[in-house]
């Protein structure tokens, strides 16, 4: 099979060989994380599996293409891509115009909120906000108040987000002096430590939190405050592509928008989140 560095227009479809030999399958190399359950994680035998997994696969066959699909760790991800090792990111990436100077982005397959994860039996279990949904952009009044109860409620305590990721921006940005921020390399690893004690809540989205929830050691654990999105939270999730691959662009655009109108990507929400995730307008 033939891995693609650029998806040209020609891609979509088969590669037919100068010689007349049989139709060649191409090949789009998609990098995800492995280690972001339910969007993403290594299972059983070392298979990688969840959400983004069967979405790459289902945006793959309408492509006419085939999917290799491969593990690479959350901080190099996007150098990689920029070093051409593969030729997309699915991996619950958050477009920011952080992101967009260095790279581009699909057109949005998700949006998850953000918030947090305490154990029950915790103080923080009665943070402000709880039950509330609050967009940074759209209602800016209503959560820069709710931020400012829950600095107050959080004073002192200890906070675990993963490095590099929109909840750690958003920590540093408006939680940063009224608790301790701790980053961890994975969310796993920031759950280990709320599950042992050593911190007091992860603020992480809202689906990975569903995926926690699920795992029998996390039975004692709920969620607490506001689900916010939007300002440094991001505009959704989608692919990340490098800016000059347009084509392959196009090509993922037209997939997911198929994807998203004929309910699959609702259909692939309820399977692994149990809430739909589908963009909304």
């Amino acid at each position: 099979m033939k891995t693609l560095g650029f998806l040209g227009a020609a891609a979509l479809g088969v590669l037919v060989a100068v010689s007349g030999a049989s139709a060649q399958e191409k090949t789009v190399k998609i990098a995800t994380e492995g280690a972001y359950a339910p969007w993403n994680f290594t299972g059983a035998g070392g298979k990688l599996e969840g959400f983004e997994i069967d979405l790459a696969n289902d945006l793959c066959a309408r492509m006419k293409v085939k999917c290799e699909i491969v593990a690479q760790d959350w901080d190099g991800i996007i150098p990689a891509l920029q070093a051409k090792k593969y030729d997309a990111i699915m991996a619950a990436m958050t477009i920011t115009d952080k992101r967009k100077e260095v790279i581009s982005f699909s057109e949005p397959y998700a949006n998850a909120p953000s918030t947090f994860l305490v154990a029950k039996d915790s103080p923080l279990a009665k943070m402000p906000g709880t039950g509330e949904t609050l967009n940074l952009n759209s209602q800016q009044a209503a959560a820069d108040k709710v931020i400012e109860d829950i600095k107050s409620f959080i004073k002192g305590k200890t906070i675990g987000v993963q490095g590099s990721t929109i909840q750690a921006n958003f920590a540093d940005k408006y939680l940063k002096g009224a608790a301790e921020i701790r980053e961890y390399k994975t969310t796993e690893a920031h759950d280990l430590d709320l599950s042992a004690g050593r911190i007091d809540a992860v603020f992480a989205g809202a689906a990975q939190i569903i995926g926690t929830l699920e795992k029998p050691e996390f039975k004692d654990y709920t969620v607490v405050g506001p689900k916010l999105s939007g300002g440094v939270l991001g505009a959704g999730i989608a692919v990340g592509l490098r800016k000059e691959d347009q084509d392959l662009k196009k090509a993922l655009d037209e997939a997911i928008q198929a994807a998203i109108k004929d309910g699959s990507v609702s259909k692939l929400s309820m399977k692994w989140f149990k809430i739909d995730i589908t963009p909304k307008g």
